[in-house]
């Protein structure tokens, strides 16, 4: 049989975000595991989330989006059907 050949199964402490620990076995390398992240910090089970507006993304399509509503409104006035580019890019950008 090959020596080596399983990881080191050990005890590991984990600290949770609250500063809790408790222990378990891993194969994690070291000793402790501190989180960043558990479920009494994660949005998704504590209900409450941030929205993360990473460079601008959210202004960027809120731009995109009023560009859009803007000439859908404008043809709508004028009862210009146009080459229905505009209502195909305001179904895309999620306007029914």
């Amino acid at each position: 049989m090959k020596k080596d050949l399983h990881p080191d199964y050990h005890t590991v402490e984990i600290v949770m975000t609250d500063g809790s620990t408790f222990k378990t076995r891993s194969c994690y390398p070291g000793d402790r595991m501190v989180l960043e992240i558990d479920s009494k910090s994660h949005p998704f089970f504590t209900g409450k989330q941030r929205l993360v507006d990473t460079a601008g993304r959210v202004d960027r399509f809120n731009k995109r989006f009023e560009k859009t509503k803007k000439l859908r409104d404008q043809r709508k006035t004028t009862g210009d059907a146009g080459d229905g580019a505009a209502t195909e890019t305001a179904t895309a950008a999620g306007d029914n």
